[in-house]
């Protein structure tokens, strides 16, 4: 690839940022569809949560401002109101909640998921069945998108909620999820966008994508750790869905400490559960620091750019890759098809490349801490391992 202005200047992005991720010193890191590289802010964070409960004890005002402090966050990140987002320990505690607000009637009562779904979603859907739910699959075509028209074909007026996943943490895809709701709401469905491998990579605005429900987490691109993740619900939901998976952050008075009654917080705090994790509220507000501090916009051009750079050499190579390639098809995640990935993964970590699989597949997934050497170090590595390349 050339260089030109616009791309180096791109390219500065990763430069600016890298040495805050005490990892490059020895390794080239390409594993955040799995976890976020642990940077030196979030580290302090976690030191600076520690500090504080040995100097002061229990916290739990200060604990309780930065609990508002991330659903503000959260809520930014998305185009949200701070009102319109739950706080969660991960997308598998909310969707759970939601679900249990779902009332399932009878001639209402289909769960739309695609075959891309994380396990989250897909069982927590299928355990519906047992209140009497109907789960439908939408399936990929074989060029590995799912296009709208087999959303379409599924999605009718017996069907409660639609799910989609924003980018497929099997095979890259960024599906068109502002489509995929307009086709819900056609049917008087809701649509719930798991944006979990998109949040933090790829600009997010719920207003915009007009679904009526979100989720995503900390783990991955916000550059955190597991343990906190957010649920966006609509404003005009909040009284509609009334979930029975509940806990004592989800009461309208917290501290009135009442067990006599069921009085849910007004705005989509109903969708919070126990005492908020803490400690992860502090790494979490730290790593979406750096995502804020550079801007997903500029997150997701530097990722173009690179990943750009990666397909291209892929094709020099010979590789078969599974992401689909058209733009606004791919993100952060390029999925290369291998013959023992398995094998082709601990083969990489020998030689200090962190990568993933799914399937039959390498997984290589940028963010914004990767530069162009990382690409051609990869790209280096596969060569030598050309024969468990598919």
């Amino acid at each position: 690839m050339k260089a030109t202005p616009s791309n180096r200047l791109i390219q500065g992005v990763g430069a600016a940022v890298r040495g805050r991720f005490p990892i490059f010193e020895h390794t080239t890191y390409v594993n955040s569809c799995s976890q976020g590289a642990l940077s030196i802010d979030v580290r302090n964070a976690y030191e600076e949560y520690l500090a504080g409960w040995d100097e002061h004890g229990a916290e739990w005002e200060h604990w309780m401002e930065r609990a508002d402090a991330a659903r503000a966050s959260f809520a930014h990140l998305i185009g949200a109101a701070p009102e319109e987002v739950a706080v969660i320990t991960s997308v598998s505690q909310g969707v759970s909640s939601l679900v249990s607000a779902l009332p399932l009637e009878p001639g209402r009562n289909r769960i739309v998921i695609s075959e891309f779904e994380f396990p989250t979603v897909g069982q927590i859907a299928h355990a519906q069945e047992l209140r009497g739910a109907e789960v439908v699959h939408v399936r990929p075509d074989a060029d590995g998108r799912i296009p709208a028209e087999r959303f379409a074909e599924a999605i009718d007026e017996r069907t409660a909620l639609v799910c989609c996943t924003a980018i497929s943490y099997r095979t890259g895809y960024r599906l068109d999820v502002a489509e995929v709701a307009r086709l819900a709401h056609e049917q008087g469905a809701l649509c719930l966008a798991d944006s979990y491998q998109a949040a933090g990579a790829i600009p997010l605005d719920v207003g915009a994508l007009g679904v009526d429900l979100l989720t995503s987490g900390t783990v991955k691109y916000l550059l955190a750790s597991s343990g906190l993740a957010f649920m966006f619900v609509r404003r005009d939901l909040h009284e509609r869905l009334l979930p029975t998976q509940t806990g004592w952050f989800a009461d309208e008075d917290i501290f009135r400490m009442d067990i006599s009654d069921y009085s849910p917080a007004a705005d989509a705090r109903r969708f919070d559960a126990g005492t908020p994790p803490v400690p992860n509220i502090y790494a979490g507000l730290a790593g979406m620091g750096i995502v804020e501090e550079v801007g997903v916009p500029a997150i997701e051009a530097h990722v173009k750019s690179l990943a750009d750079r990666l397909l291209e050499g892929l094709d020099e190579l010979g590789a078969t890759v599974a992401t689909p390639r058209a733009d606004g098809d791919y993100g952060p995640l390029v999925c290369v098809a291998s013959t023992d990935p398995h094998a082709l993964v601990e083969e990489l970590q020998r030689e200090k490349i962190v990568t993933s699989e799914r399937d039959a597949n390498l997984r290589i997934s940028l963010h914004l801490y990767n530069v162009e050497d990382d690409i051609d170090r990869i790209l280096e590595a596969l060569a030598a391992h050309r024969e468990l390349l598919a």
